[in-house]
């Protein structure tokens, strides 16, 4: 099988100044970043997609139902256990990151709609039903937001997927919110 390493600056000179920003900005360099160092384009293309996706209309805690529907849908440990700590370092409420790490409802009827709706983007590939869409509007939201669910997604393939090929070890300073895709139970139910 096809190892990845998990790079340093060292290692990947060329994406000596994305993994340099990381450590300034976290403190250290996460794992995700180190495999995508493989690649420095991807590497420098997600962290200016995150940064970009922190611009949005949605607040923090929008931003993370988004996040962890598509970490716990594409069956990404190493996302899930990053997300509840970026989580609950940003005051998302513990209820409702229990409901996004299992699948279950939010109880919140705002953030329940965003989270169906981003359960159906990803689902449908995209092609969400006009219904959906529909509901997702009379919860409170608008056409906008659809588009930045969109952007949450795209954002997210390219994590989820980077961290399925490389096989990318959680890092110590998320462990203790270790995930699995074994955790999953009906997404929309």
């Amino acid at each position: 099988m096809t190892a990845f390493q998990i790079h340093t600056a060292e290692t990947a000179p060329e994406a000596k100044p994305q993994l340099d920003q990381a450590l300034k900005s976290n403190g250290f360099v996460a794992n995700l970043f180190g495999a995508m160092a493989e690649s420095p384009a991807l590497l420098e293309g997600y962290r200016k997609l995150s940064a970009i996706f922190d611009t949005t209309d949605l607040t923090p805690t929008e931003r993370q139902v988004v996040l962890m529907v598509n970490n716990r849908l594409n069956g990404c440990g190493y996302c899930m256990a990053a997300h509840t700590a970026i989580s609950k370092k940003t005051g998302v409420p513990s209820d409702v990151i229990e409901a996004l790490r299992s699948g279950a409802p939010i109880a919140d009827p705002k953030l329940e709609a965003l989270r169906v709706f981003a359960v159906r983007v990803n689902e449908s590939r995209g092609w969400p039903d006009p219904s959906e869409l529909d509901a997702l509007i009379a919860a409170g939201y608008t056409k906008r937001t659809v588009l930045e669910v969109v952007l949450g997604t795209a954002l997210k393939v390219m994590s989820n997927y980077t961290n399925h090929v490389a096989a990318t070890p959680v890092d110590p300073a998320f462990a203790s919110m270790a995930w699995s895709p074994e955790e999953l139970v009906e997404s929309t139910k």
